[in-house]
C-alpha cells in the first residue's frame, strides 16, 4: 500500500490552516459553497481511507482468508498495512462514525423541530414580530423560512438599520443557509481537523448575508453600523430561547453576536457577556464582519479556488487509489485461492 494512501489523512489539516484565508479573501458565497464542499469532501475521503487502511490488513488473519476464500501466500505478498495500523484506524473509523451518526440525528430532529416551529409561527408572512422586549432577530428553517424579529431588536435599531437586518436576514432564509452550516458541522463530526473549516462556514454565511444587506441598501457603512449595533443590543438583555431553537442553534447572529454557534441553521457569536470595547475589537467574527464591510468588497481569487479544489481533488485521488489497489488485491487473492 503506498503512503500516499495516509494523505486523506493529512490534507484536512491543511484545510483547516486555509480555511480563514478563503473566508476573508473570496466573495462570502463563493466561500460558503468552496468550504462546505471541501468539508464534505475531506470527511468522505478521510472516512474511506480509514476503512481501507483497517481492511487492507484485516484481510490477512486467517478467518478473513477463509471467509473470502483468498490466497494467503497472495495476501501475504502484498505491501499491506500492518494488523496493528488497522486496529487503530478501525478504531477511529467507528468512533468517528458514531460521532457523525449521532451528530446527524440530532441536527436532523433539531431542523425538523424547526420546521414544524415555522409552520406554528402567526401569519402567512415571511416576518413576524413578537412583543418581546430582548433585542433578536433571527430566521428559522422552513418551507418557506420565517424571519423573526423582536420589539426589542426594532427599539434599538433606527429606521434604515432595520432595512439593513430584514434584508439580512432574507438572505438567510431564501440561500438555505442553515444548510450549509448543517453540512459543515457533520463533516467536523466525522473528522474533528474540519472544525476550523466548519467555523469558517459559518462566518462565511454571516458575511453572505452581510454584503447582500449592504447591496440591497446601497451602504456599506450604514450595514456595518447596523451589524454592531444589533450585536450590542442582543448582548445588553440577551434574549431567551425556546429548546428546538437552541439545540439548533438558530439565532440571529448579528443580533446575536453572543451565544455559542452551534448547529445547523445558524453560525458563530462570541460569548454572552462580551460588552462594547469587546464588540468593537478583534478576534471575534462581529469585528470582522464590520471591518469587512468597511472595506471594499472581496473579489474572486482565482489562485484560492484552484488550491482548494486540488486539495480536495488529491485527498479524493489517493483514496480512490487505494481502494483500486484493494480491490485488485483481493480479486487477485480470490483467483489463486
Amino acid at each position: 500500500m503506498h503512503v500516499a494512501i495516509y494523505l486523506p489523512l493529512l490534507i484536512p489539516a491543511l484545510a483547516a490552516i486555509a480555511a480563514r484565508p478563503v473566508a476573508d479573501r473570496l466573495p462570502p458565497a463563493a466561500a460558503s459553497w468552496l468550504l462546505t464542499a471541501s468539508a464534505l469532501g475531506l470527511a468522505l475521503a478521510s472516512s474511506v481511507v480509514l476503512g481501507l487502511l483497517a481492511l487492507s490488513a484485516l484481510i490477512r488473519l486467517p478467518v478473513i482468508d477463509a471467509a473470502g476464500h483468498l490466497s494467503r501466500p497472495v495476501v501475504r505478498s502484498a505491501d499491506v498495512i500492518s494488523v496493528p495500523v488497522a486496529v487503530v484506524a478501525g478504531g477511529v473509523l467507528a468512533a468517528v462514525a458514531a460521532a457523525a451518526s449521532r451528530a446527524l440525528w440530532r441536527r436532523g430532529a433539531a431542523i425538523a423541530a424547526a420546521y414544524r416551529r415555522a409552520r406554528a409561527l402567526p401569519g402567512a408572512g415571511e416576518v413576524v414580530v413578537t412583543e418581546d422586549a430582548a433585542a433578536d432577530a433571527y430566521t428559522i428553517p422552513g418551507l418557506p423560512c420565517r424571519i423573526v424579529i423582536t420589539q426589542g431588536m426594532l427599539r434599538a435599531l433606527p429606521g434604515t438599520e432595520r432595512e439593513v437586518l430584514l434584508a439580512h436576514e432574507q438572505a438567510h432564509a431564501r440561500n438555505s443557509h442553515y444548510l450549509f452550516t448543517s453540512v459543515a458541522r457533520l463533516a467536523a463530526a466525522a473528522n474533528p481537523l474540519l472544525r476550523p473549516v466548519a467555523g469558517e462556514v459559518g462566518y462565511s454565511v454571516e458575511r453572505w448575508a452581510d454584503e447582500h444587506a449592504a447591496g440591497t441598501t446601497g451602504d456599506r457603512q450604514l450595514a456595518a453600523r447596523a451589524i454592531a449595533r444589533a450585536a450590542l443590543a442582543s448582548s445588553a438583555a440577551p434574549p431567551a430561547r425556546d429548546a428546538a431553537l437552541a439545540a439548533l442553534g438558530m439565532i440571529g447572529e448579528e443580533s446575536a453576536a453572543s451565544r455559542p454557534a452551534a448547529s445547523a441553521g445558524r453560525r458563530h457569536a462570541p460569548p454572552s457577556h462580551v460588552g462594547r470595547g469587546a464588540l468593537l475589537r478583534g478576534p471575534g467574527p462581529v469585528p470582522r464582519r464590520v471591518a469587512a464591510l468597511l472595506a471594499p468588497p472581496p473579489r474572486r481569487s482565482l489562485l484560492l479556488v484552484v488550491a482548494a479544489v486540488l486539495l480536495v481533488a488529491v485527498s479524493g485521488g489517493s483514496a480512490l487509489e487505494a481502494a483500486r489497489n484493494v480491490h485488485q488485491l483481493i480479486e487477485l487473492a480470490q483467483g489463486q485461492g
